[in-house]
Protein backbone atom coordinates (compact mmCIF):
# COMPACT_ATOMS: atom_id res chain seq x y z
CA UNK A 1 0.00 0.00 0.00
CA UNK A 2 1.24 3.35 -0.73
CA UNK A 3 2.69 5.84 1.48
CA UNK A 4 0.38 8.67 1.37
CA UNK A 5 1.16 12.14 3.73
CA UNK A 6 -1.65 13.06 6.30
CA UNK A 7 -0.98 16.80 5.32
CA UNK A 8 -1.12 16.58 1.76
CA UNK A 9 -3.98 18.67 0.44
CA UNK A 10 -6.10 18.37 -2.76
CA UNK A 11 -4.60 19.50 -5.85
CA UNK A 12 -6.19 22.46 -8.08
CA UNK A 13 -8.41 21.33 -11.68
CA UNK A 14 -5.55 22.33 -13.60
CA UNK A 15 -3.15 19.74 -12.03
CA UNK A 16 -5.83 17.06 -11.80
CA UNK A 17 -6.59 18.00 -15.70
CA UNK A 18 -2.46 17.32 -16.80
CA UNK A 19 -2.55 14.36 -14.59
CA UNK A 20 -4.88 12.80 -16.51
CA UNK A 21 -3.64 13.95 -19.89
CA UNK A 22 -0.93 11.13 -20.41
CA UNK A 23 -3.47 8.53 -19.78
CA UNK A 24 -5.84 10.20 -22.22
CA UNK A 25 -3.20 10.30 -24.97
CA UNK A 26 -2.00 7.12 -24.64
CA UNK A 27 -5.34 5.56 -24.31
CA UNK A 28 -6.62 7.56 -27.48
CA UNK A 29 -3.56 5.97 -29.31
CA UNK A 30 -4.53 2.61 -27.98
CA UNK A 31 -7.93 3.11 -29.61
CA UNK A 32 -6.57 4.28 -32.70
CA UNK A 33 -4.26 1.38 -33.22
CA UNK A 34 -7.41 -1.20 -32.67
CA UNK A 35 -9.49 0.58 -35.37
CA UNK A 36 -6.88 -0.34 -37.65
CA UNK A 37 -7.57 -3.84 -39.79
CA UNK A 38 -3.80 -4.19 -40.16
CA UNK A 39 -1.62 -3.15 -37.56
CA UNK A 40 1.16 -4.48 -38.78
CA UNK A 41 1.55 -2.45 -41.60
CA UNK A 42 1.96 0.68 -39.58
CA UNK A 43 4.06 -0.49 -37.40
CA UNK A 44 7.54 -1.95 -37.21
CA UNK A 45 7.18 -5.24 -38.50
CA UNK A 46 10.04 -6.29 -35.83
CA UNK A 47 7.55 -6.18 -33.07
CA UNK A 48 5.12 -8.76 -35.10
CA UNK A 49 8.06 -11.07 -35.93
CA UNK A 50 10.06 -11.08 -32.39
CA UNK A 51 7.86 -9.83 -29.75
CA UNK A 52 4.64 -12.71 -29.38
CA UNK A 53 0.98 -11.24 -29.65
CA UNK A 54 0.33 -11.20 -26.12
CA UNK A 55 3.90 -9.53 -24.75
CA UNK A 56 2.44 -6.53 -26.95
CA UNK A 57 -0.44 -7.01 -25.32
CA UNK A 58 1.18 -6.71 -21.83
CA UNK A 59 3.21 -4.39 -22.61
CA UNK A 60 0.84 -1.80 -23.78
CA UNK A 61 -0.95 -2.38 -20.90
CA UNK A 62 1.89 -2.11 -18.65
CA UNK A 63 2.34 1.25 -19.85
CA UNK A 64 -1.06 2.63 -19.66
CA UNK A 65 -1.70 1.23 -16.16
CA UNK A 66 2.15 3.14 -15.09
CA UNK A 67 0.68 6.37 -16.58
CA UNK A 68 -2.41 5.60 -14.85
CA UNK A 69 -1.20 5.49 -11.12
CA UNK A 70 0.94 8.75 -10.86
CA UNK A 71 -2.68 10.26 -12.13
CA UNK A 72 -4.64 8.51 -9.27
CA UNK A 73 -1.74 9.12 -6.68
CA UNK A 74 -1.74 12.72 -7.60
CA UNK A 75 -5.15 13.85 -8.74
CA UNK A 76 -7.27 12.79 -6.09
CA UNK A 77 -7.55 12.86 -2.59
CA UNK A 78 -5.80 10.62 0.59
CA UNK A 79 -8.31 8.12 0.38
CA UNK A 80 -7.82 7.66 -3.46
CA UNK A 81 -4.18 7.32 -3.23
CA UNK A 82 -4.05 5.13 -0.89
CA UNK A 83 -5.71 2.59 -3.50
CA UNK A 84 -3.93 4.13 -6.51
CA UNK A 85 -2.13 1.38 -7.48
CA UNK A 86 -5.79 -1.43 -7.30
CA UNK A 87 -7.34 1.88 -9.37
CA UNK A 88 -4.36 1.59 -12.03
CA UNK A 89 -5.07 -2.45 -12.66
CA UNK A 90 -8.48 -2.15 -12.57
CA UNK A 91 -8.73 1.00 -15.07
CA UNK A 92 -6.28 -0.46 -17.21
CA UNK A 93 -7.99 -4.01 -17.32
CA UNK A 94 -11.11 -2.56 -17.70
CA UNK A 95 -10.07 -0.70 -20.85
CA UNK A 96 -8.09 -3.81 -21.84
CA UNK A 97 -11.72 -5.87 -21.78
CA UNK A 98 -13.42 -2.34 -24.05
CA UNK A 99 -10.72 -2.44 -26.62
CA UNK A 100 -11.29 -6.21 -27.17
CA UNK A 101 -14.93 -5.25 -27.31
CA UNK A 102 -13.87 -2.65 -29.89
CA UNK A 103 -11.93 -4.65 -31.75
CA UNK A 104 -14.48 -7.68 -32.45
CA UNK A 105 -15.90 -4.74 -34.96
CA UNK A 106 -13.17 -4.28 -36.76
CA UNK A 107 -12.70 -5.65 -40.28
CA UNK A 108 -9.66 -8.41 -40.22
CA UNK A 109 -9.46 -7.85 -36.21
CA UNK A 110 -10.40 -10.43 -33.36
CA UNK A 111 -11.59 -10.11 -29.91
CA UNK A 112 -9.85 -12.77 -27.68
CA UNK A 113 -10.19 -12.84 -24.08
CA UNK A 114 -6.80 -14.33 -24.07
CA UNK A 115 -5.45 -10.56 -24.72
CA UNK A 116 -7.78 -9.42 -21.92
CA UNK A 117 -5.76 -11.92 -19.76
CA UNK A 118 -2.65 -10.45 -21.16
CA UNK A 119 -3.67 -6.78 -20.44
CA UNK A 120 -4.56 -7.72 -17.27
CA UNK A 121 -1.41 -8.78 -16.65
CA UNK A 122 0.68 -5.66 -18.33
CA UNK A 123 -1.60 -3.74 -15.62
CA UNK A 124 -0.47 -5.81 -12.95
CA UNK A 125 3.34 -5.54 -13.92
CA UNK A 126 2.76 -1.53 -14.82
CA UNK A 127 0.81 0.00 -11.65
CA UNK A 128 3.59 -2.35 -9.47
CA UNK A 129 6.57 -0.99 -11.43
CA UNK A 130 5.67 2.61 -11.00
CA UNK A 131 4.51 2.32 -7.38
CA UNK A 132 8.17 1.06 -6.93
CA UNK A 133 9.51 3.88 -8.51
CA UNK A 134 6.78 6.89 -7.65
CA UNK A 135 7.56 6.01 -3.64
CA UNK A 136 6.16 8.52 -1.77
CA UNK A 137 7.72 10.18 1.19
CA UNK A 138 7.16 12.95 3.31
CA UNK A 139 9.91 15.89 2.78
CA UNK A 140 10.01 19.58 3.22
CA UNK A 141 6.66 19.70 4.41
CA UNK A 142 4.38 18.19 1.64
CA UNK A 143 4.56 14.38 0.01
CA UNK A 144 7.23 14.66 -2.39
CA UNK A 145 7.69 11.55 -5.16
CA UNK A 146 10.90 9.99 -6.45
CA UNK A 147 10.98 12.61 -9.41
CA UNK A 148 10.74 15.41 -6.99
CA UNK A 149 7.59 16.36 -7.85
CA UNK A 150 4.90 17.75 -4.99
CA UNK A 151 1.56 14.80 -5.26
CA UNK A 152 -0.48 17.18 -3.77
CA UNK A 153 -0.20 20.70 -3.54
Amino acid sequence: MEKVCAGCREGSTGRRIRSWLPVAGYAALIFYLSSLPHPEERLPKVLFEQAGDKLLHLIEYAVLAALCYPAFLRAAGPVVARRAVALSILAASFYGMTDEVHQAFVPFRESSWLDWVADTAGAVVGALGASRFLQVSPAEGGCVDRLGERVRE
